[in-house]
């Protein structure tokens, strides 16, 4: 899937420290991202969300007028757009707290500004999708617009947990995904000990994308480590 069309969304970095701003906007445009706004107190974040319109926020919990969950409730008051908490490194509360008030996600501090950017990415793919959502496979067609396999001219359902991975597979089209990466997706933040329900559902998909789910050629299995999906152009 082509997600070069993500580039134009407009990011609200909030943070009162000017040189993580720098340098995380300095990856972000190095990434590709093209509409960078930052703001470094709650009322400056709120005007940014009233005046420029961004498409997600990244929020710092800390911040000098106010804090992060606080900003939040206000955002949501105006719209509904994903948001990202930066946490202190090991407060748990906070990110409980953060994922509460219905974060999309949150990274501890100090964190890799790579790891920021792969998150934003995730983020803006579950929450913004292209105008034509559908791939083509070796025996089958998958519209993510309505959760249907079409194949040999029946169209089969998806279950909410089979969309989940092949939109994680398809976002990710021709490269690893890792079995703790789709778990993680799946089932939270705690992943472990879902190996055997994650290849039932990877058993059930094949059933209605493959030819023979015996010999998949399009949901393969990468021994050891995980699963890639190969689409047909």
């Amino acid at each position: 899937m082509d997600n070069s069309f993500l580039h134009t969304k407009k990011l609200l970095l909030v943070d009162d420290e000017p040189e993580l701003l720098k340098m995380v906007s300095s990856t972000l445009s190095d990434n590709g991202f093209e509409n960078i706004i930052t703001a470094a107190s709650v009322k400056d974040a709120i005007d940014a969300v009233q005046d420029k319109k961004p498409d997600l926020t990244v929020l710092d919990v800390m911040l000098p007028d106010g804090d992060g969950f606080y900003l939040m409730q206000k955002i949501r008051c105006i719209t509904d757009i994903p948001v990202i908490f930066l946490t202190a490194k090991d407060e748990g509360n906070d990110k409980l707290a953060g994922l509460g008030l219905g974060a999309d996600d949150y990274i501890s501090k100090p964190f890799l500004p790579q790891e920021l950017v792969l998150r934003i990415y995730a983020v803006l793919r579950r929450c913004y999708k292209e105008d034509s959502p559908m791939i083509n496979l070796e025996s089958s067609m998958i519209d993510f617009s309505r959760a249907e396999v079409h194949k040999d001219g029946e169209i089969i359902p998806l279950t909410a947990m089979e969309m989940t991975i092949l939109e994680t597979l398809a976002h990710n089209e021709g490269r690893i995904v890792t079995v703790d990466v789709l778990c993680e997706r799946l089932w939270g933040s705690n992943p472990f000990g879902y190996g055997n329900s994650l290849n039932a559902h990877i058993r059930r998909i094949r059933e209605k994308i493959e030819k023979d789910a015996s010999y998949p050629v399009s949901l393969i299995t990468i021994k050891g480590l995980g699963y890639k999906l190969i689409t047909r152009k």
